[in-house]
């Protein structure tokens, strides 16, 4: 008798074991366990979208991804290093998604399956105030503009002037290339014109724009094309929208840029 309830004490025990462990994997596929880690990279010296103040990480994009994370009950866990270096590491496996401004193009979606969009920026050029005789993007032919390695600004320079219309000098960080500009060491920077602006204004910096944006570009959240990307671009995707009808996104936005970049432009 005792050896029988022994065995029913058991029996209860595994099938309670085996229900707490079905109930957690429920939990897991709808991207809501409290386990759910994901990496994320930024560089964190990309001002408005991710950079550091007072130590900690901030930014449009940081505090979207953060929002997103809150409500799927994910913890982030955030890598920084300079643009190149996350997108290296987003290739090795190393990072689920990369937040900063990760236009989608062509070449990444090969690689990448990308949330829907979450931002749009135009490719845009600047140059010192004091530059008097640049004023169109044709007044820059034949001279030097910097951008940051292994931004698509650089290929969309390249497509605007072709192969020998500028030389282009390429840094690991904005603020060299920035520097250089101000500096008028290079004759123009390539950056996306809400970041551009929002520096410009808040550093008052002697920087103007020159013509019109090269090209508008969406930017989503990068995953890989495997199991697990695919359950996160879902519930990313979901995410977004929700915060999209209930104004969280826009408000963000004009946080940050004091204008909402989460609309596709009209024109």
């Amino acid at each position: 008798m005792t050896m029988k309830k022994g065995l029913i004490a058991l029996s209860v025990v595994m099938a309670a074991s085996l229900l707490s462990a079905c109930d957690n994997n429920d939990k897991n596929a709808q991207g809501g366990s409290d386990a759910t880690t994901i990496r994320v990279g930024a560089t964190g010296l990309s001002f408005p979208g991710a950079f550091k103040k007072d130590g900690k990480l901030t930014g449009f994009d940081v505090e979207v991804t953060e929002a997103i994370a809150k409500d799927l009950n994910y913890k982030i866990d955030w890598v920084t290093s300079d643009f190149s270096g996350l997108m290296g590491q987003l290739e090795g496996g190393k990072l689920d998604t990369v937040a900063n401004v990760v236009a989608i193009t062509p070449a990444r979606q090969e690689k990448y399956n990308f949330s829907t969009p979450y931002s749009y920026y135009g490719s845009q050029i600047v140059t010192n105030k004091g530059n008097a005789d640049i004023n169109t993007l044709d007044d820059l032919r034949g001279k030097t503009i910097a951008g940051v390695l292994g931004s698509n600004h650089l290929a969309n320079l390249k497509k605007a002037f072709g192969d020998n219309g500028v030389t282009i000098r390429t840094y690991e960080s904005r603020d060299g290339a920035m520097n250089d500009a101000i500096n008028n060491r290079v004759q123009g920077y390539v950056n996306s014109g809400p970041i551009l602006m929002a520096e410009i204004n808040q550093k008052g910096l002697p920087l103007k724009f020159v013509g019109q944006p090269l090209v508008i570009e969406s930017v989503g959240f990068p995953f890989h094309k495997d199991e697990k990307g695919d359950k996160l671009r879902a519930a990313f995707d979901k995410e977004i929208d929700a915060m999209r009808k209930d104004g969280r996104l826009k408000a963000i936005s004009e946080k940050y840029f004091g204008e909402d970049i989460t609309v596709q432009p009209s024109h």
